[in-house]
């Protein structure tokens, strides 16, 4: 990373904790459509965000500049960085009352970075990147396409990472422009004041837009080939990383919805472990292990359906969840989509939403609704209650009462050979077998796709009734 860049910066001061950040490399192409997407939400959502842009060059951002324009219009202040050229300062846009350009010097570390920063009290977003040196190329050199220009860093819709990105950015504005640097921290301190005051926009419509856009840069890509650019082009280098990206943006969601809720913040984690320790317990092949795995870290996008099991007729009979519909948007993700629906079947046949029963729901649906609502009693059982000033269980004292619970449903709610195998690895956690809950390296979790695509969600072992 270059010295004091804000993306050096950023990391330095989350170096060591207890969220470092998850940093992985993304083509032009790839920045070029999500960014677009990220903007373009901007006119749909119900507050007026700031805007805090880094372009490297003038010309980047002229390539922008009419359509950052009708963003202007619908943001309380944009802030443009670059280095200054090809009338940069000259453009209508650059004229708006609301838009403030700040001329980087040849020497700023900021000028070979590609931010986007939108921070508003229902919608915040980031993309925070710089561009590979010569060095970092290797032997290959720079790339001969201007798709396949790379750039290391992440992206991100975390409010309160983003209003420290922001807050960074604008320290570095300040010394440019000190007037301009007070205006935009009057700005974040008002926004920061409506978190939590103002419902925030759907998430899911903006992952849907990510999604939407990366689908269509490939189709570009495509299209574009050698016969366009009179050069190769590493067309499926490039399909790769947008492909990651479409996955990001769902592992991304699920992150902040775990987020949101303070009493079982890592509640997708957990999922994903226990439901792939299972799968290993019912000798499950990789393939499906992987996608057990997956389906746990994204089981909160249907957060919207899911209920606790002894309150079920609060849960909707409509299968067109939100987050789990985006998810078809991915051919790749269609078994994944299926298995999120069916997690709140029961296996008597009288859960949602159509109400399967015994082997006719997928065996990861069952796996995954068992485990959600045994992780979920868990926490319950640990949570502070009023008054208390420690834990009401110990994790161990936890799990029992958890287990207990979830063992008087077998054969109503849970397939009775699946609670069989949770009182097993219950066991096993409570001698001291250690399972790996850590938050997943987004930036890193290409490996989760590589299963069969559009299989079916396994029907798996048999467990009917005798």
């Amino acid at each position: 990373m270059l010295d004091g860049s804000i993306l050096q910066k950023l990391e330095i001061a989350h170096r060591g904790g207890k969220r470092p950040l998850n940093f992985g490399v993304y083509y032009k192409n790839t920045l070029v459509a999500l960014c677009h997407a990220l903007e373009d939400f901007i006119l749909e959502s119900d507050s007026a965000p700031l805007m805090i842009t880094a372009f490297q060059r003038g010309k980047w951002y002229l390539e922008e500049a009419a359509r950052y324009g009708e963003l202007a219009q619908k943001s309380c202040q944009v802030a443009i960085m670059a280095f200054p050229d090809a009338g940069f300062t000259e453009h209508p846009t650059s004229q708006m009352s609301n838009v403030a350009i700040v001329s980087l010097e040849p020497s700023d570390p900021v000028a070979q970075e590609w931010h986007l920063m939108i921070l508003s009290e229902t919608y915040t977003a980031m993309v925070l990147c710089q561009e590979l040196s010569s060095t970092d190329y290797g032997v290959k050199g720079q790339p001969e396409n201007d798709p396949e220009r790379k750039f290391y860093g992440f992206w991100t819709f975390e409010p309160e990472l983003v209003k420290e990105t922001v807050e960074l950015a604008i320290a570095h504005i300040g010394s440019y422009n000190p007037e301009l640097q007070q205006a935009l921290t009057a700005q974040v301190q008002r926004i920061s004041a409506g978190f939590g005051k103002t419902q925030r926009d759907d998430i899911s419509l903006v992952v849907s837009r990510v999604v939407d856009y990366l689908q269509h840069s490939h189709e570009d890509i495509s299209h574009l080939g050698e016969a366009a650019l009179g050069v190769p082009i590493q067309e499926q280098a490039l399909d790769d990383n947008l492909l990651s990206n479409e996955l990001q943006a769902f592992l991304r969601m699920a992150q902040l919805i775990d987020q949101a809720d303070v009493t079982n913040p890592m509640a997708a984690p957990e999922v994903a472990a226990i439901s792939e320790a299972m799968g290993q317990l019912l000798d499950l092949p990789a393939w499906q292990l992987k996608r057990l795995r997956l389906a746990g870290l994204l089981h909160g996008l249907s957060s919207s359906l899911m209920s606790a099991v002894d309150g079920q007729d609060e849960a909707p009979s409509c299968p067109l969840i939100p987050g789990v519909q985006a998810l078809r948007a991915m051919p790749q993700l269609q078994a994944i989509a299926q298995i999120l629906t069916h997690q709140t079947e029961w296996w008597n046949g009288t859960g949602t939403p159509a109400g399967l029963s015994y082997d006719a729901i997928p065996l990861e649906s069952r796996i995954l609704g068992l485990v959600a609502d045994f992780q979920r009693r868990v926490r319950q059982a640990q949570a502070l209650q009023p008054g208390e000033d420690q834990l009401t269980l110990s994790r161990e004292e936890a799990m029992s009462k958890a287990l207990v619970e979830c063992q008087e449903l077998s054969g109503q709610a849970f397939d009775s050979k699946l609670v069989e195998a949770l009182v097993l690895l219950v066991m096993g956690m409570q001698q001291g077998m250690g399972l790996q809950a850590n938050q997943p390296k987004i930036a890193a979790g290409m490996w989760l796709l590589n299963s069969p695509a559009n299989e079916e969600a396994q029907l798996g072992v048999s467990s009917k009734k005798d």
